[in-house]
């Protein structure tokens, strides 16, 4: 039988225990931030310079210099309008192939190394963070270090040993990046992440020997090829585990699911496998990196898509995209770099070539914006007067309200809001469609108490027609009435069976890459690109639209020759 004192013992353990295990709680719910997260999270927001100075063809106009790909010379004066438009770091791309000598020395041009200084410098007056790395000398002399060891060692070394004594005295808002998307020709996957290893560890011993500021300067490392597979991830940890410094950094970077990102294989929506793939990507360097400790730089992100054709992906999916990856990211502590080559800020006129990106962007970074299902509304012609549904993610704002120019909806008359489905009553479409030719017809700007606004697009539509056409593999292209409709993809297969086109092992085709509508022309061109791999012979397309409507085609290939067929 237990005593008095024996009881109050117990539950003195007990309330010791207690307080022991709401500690250990408490403090891996909030576990205080180190010094160099700290550093990242003050870089966020980020943007590239890119297409700078990475070009590297030195028989280019102007002997490559950083005009050679269609951008101007960078100023003072540009670099303080990045940072009006609320960026705070930045990553100025570097190749350095073409500016060395040769073995032993492999000495850099001092004009061209001069000039970078000039424009980091530039930047950190600016208060920017700013990080330079090796660029496309990754795949240009890096990637062949499986047959040129040494060589690609020596050259390596020399030209780290130059730059970290250049930069040796500089502020610790200059970070060294050691490689970028390093890769390593001809073996396999445990291969090269040896190589990878050797190539971050010289890198991080020869900056730290340098002196100066250098001694911890932060240092940032890249997976191989800068992805986020776990295999990747788990032996870049392995390699910061054995290095043992606290300023170290991980890269990597993001384009997004490819599919999605470039449209190909039935992917023109956002939908669960890309989602799946920003938080596979999240989770993998979050666990590995983060929750230790140890910050990520997601150094460059994007959507390949966006070099390939207008409308790739279809614009409001790709806001969908940029809205759920820059918010995920940040909630779990990942900075973000815009990867920018002039096709996103416009460095001539100093505008955004799509402000709703950008706003996009920016409203993102402070927390979840909401989206519509989709960016399109369509009304049908002589469909007879409906409702309309479009359905909104509203991801916890509110909706305050709807305009349509100078006009604002009225709630109960012109639409309703019930939960997330927003209806858009028949009266106003009717209003907006009302002796209107087909296309776009209203432009509807949706208001939310928090967040970016979301823009939809009106469009009054009737059936496409597609017209016969002959042409040849470089030049052929379809005449098409679109009546107010868009094109969301394209199959190809051969009359007799199977996918025709490049990426045979599915019939949905690159948007962009294989085929081509022009709204301003009224034609959907088909590449040369996509008839270098049809065979000879008939090919049904199929033309898939974001109204729903899916519209046959034929076309017969002999030779150069093409001839296509309406249904």
């Amino acid at each position: 039988m237990r005593t008095k004192r024996s009881y109050l013992s117990v539950l003195v353990v007990v309330a010791l225990l207690m307080a022991l295990f709401s500690s250990v709680g408490s403090a891996a719910a909030s576990p205080k931030e180190s010094k160099m997260q700290s550093y990242v999270s003050a870089m966020q927001p980020g943007w590239n310079l890119g297409n700078t100075f990475d070009s590297f063809d030195m028989n280019e106009p102007n002997n490559g210099d950083e005009t050679s790909w269609g951008n101007p010379i960078v100023t003072k004066e540009f670099l303080t309008e990045i940072r009006k438009q609320g960026f705070k770091s930045i990553r100025i791309p570097i190749t350095w192939n073409g500016r060395m000598g040769g073995a032993p020395d492999y000495t850099i041009d001092p004009a061209w190394m001069d000039r970078v200084q000039q424009v980091v410098d530039w930047s950190l007056e600016e208060g920017l963070y700013v990080m330079i790395n090796v660029h496309h000398d990754a795949w240009m002399w890096v990637r062949t270090m499986p047959t040129d060891h040494d060589e690609v060692m020596a050259r390596y070394t020399a030209l780290w040993t130059q730059i970290s004594d250049r930069f040796k005295n500089h502020p610790d808002k200059l970070m060294f990046e050691s490689i970028n998307e390093p890769e390593f020709l001809n073996v396999d996957i445990t291969t090269q992440l040896e190589f990878l290893d050797e190539i971050n560890t010289t890198f991080v011993h020869i900056v730290r020997e340098s002196g100066g500021a250098n001694a911890d300067r932060p240092l940032v490392l890249p997976t191989l090829y800068c992805n986020h597979e776990k295999v990747r991830v788990d032996s870049l940890a392995s390699t910061i585990a054995k290095l043992n410094d606290p300023n170290l950094i991980v890269t990597i970077h993001f384009y997004g699911f490819w599919p999605f990102s470039v449209n190909i294989a039935g992917y023109p929506k956002l939908e669960a496998d890309t989602l799946k793939d920003v938080d596979t990507l999240i989770d993998n360097v979050s666990n590995e990196f983060v929750s230790k400790g140890i910050p990520v730089i997601v150094g460059e992100y994007g959507l390949l898509g966006w070099d390939a054709s207008e409308g790739v992906p279809e614009h409001g999916e790709m806001l969908k995209f940029i809205e759920y990856f820059t918010s995920k990211s940040v909630e779990n502590k990942l900075a973000l770099m815009l990867w920018d080559n002039g096709g996103r800020f416009d460095r001539g006129t100093l505008q955004w070539n799509d402000p709703e990106l950008y706003n996009q962007i920016m409203a993102s970074l402070k927390g979840r914006s909401s989206t519509g299902e989709s960016d399109l509304i369509f009304v049908r012609k002589d469909a007879s007067a409906q409702d309309t549904l479009v359905p909104l993610h509203l991801n916890g704002n509110k909706l305050t309200g709807i305009r349509a120019g100078d006009y604002k909806l009225k709630k109960g008359k012109d639409y309703e809001l019930n939960g997330e489905d927003l209806t858009l009553k028949a009266s106003f479409t009717a209003k907006l469609t009302e002796s209107a030719a087909l296309g776009e017809v209203a432009v509807l700007k949706v208001q939310f108490n928090k967040g970016a606004d979301w823009t939809f697009h009106v469009l009054y539509n009737d059936t496409p027609v597609l017209q016969n056409a002959e042409g040849t593999t470089a030049n052929f292209a379809i005449p098409t009435a679109f009546n107010g409709d868009r094109i969301a993809t394209m199959e190809a297969v051969y009359v007799e069976g199977g996918n025709a086109g490049p990426h045979n092992w599915t019939s949905f085709k690159e948007y962009g890459r294989t085929f081509k509508p022009s709204y301003a022309t009224n034609e959907i061109a088909l590449t040369q690109s996509f008839f270098n791999e049809v065979n000879d012979g008939t090919v049904i397309l199929k033309f898939h639209f974001w109204s729903g409507d899916i519209i046959e085609y034929t076309i017969t290939k002999n030779g150069t020759n093409i001839t296509g067929t309406a249904p």
